[in-house]
């Protein structure tokens, strides 16, 4: 047997469902994985848990619940829930992602990257 870290396999010391509270979901609709959040810069109580802690470091700009949940190296649906949390608590603010509709078009978007180039 060797202690080659490349080979050891590791489990995570906490289990998701411990950092949820045992909860799969949050009270309501779970936001979507490009929804933006930010921290409001409102103080955290003490007793936080470091999950929600990690986070509000983390998105102090404009952060999607995807790069959230890859920073702190848990699946989506559980930062899904413990983002509901502090947007609960008021010490997250979300902003859902644009809509379809509005996005520029790829015709549009392949002109804008040909004059970029015709540029260089």
């Amino acid at each position: 047997m060797t202690d080659d870290p490349e080979t050891r396999t590791t489990t995570r010391a906490v289990r998701p469902y411990v950092i949820t509270g045992g909860r799969a979901g949050a009270g309501g609709a779970p936001l979507s994985w490009e929804t933006l959040v930010t921290a409001t810069g409102t103080a955290a109580p003490e007793t936080l848990q470091p999950e929600y802690r990690m986070i509000l470091t983390h998105c102090r700009g404009l952060l999607s619940v995807a790069e959230v949940a890859a920073h702190l190296g848990q699946p989506p649906s559980v930062v899904q829930v413990l983002l509901a949390d502090l947007l609960d608590w008021g010490l997250i603010l979300s902003r859902p992602p644009v809509p379809r509709a509005e996005r520029a078009d790829a015709a549009t978007l392949r002109k804008v990257l040909h004059g970029l180039e015709s540029r260089l």
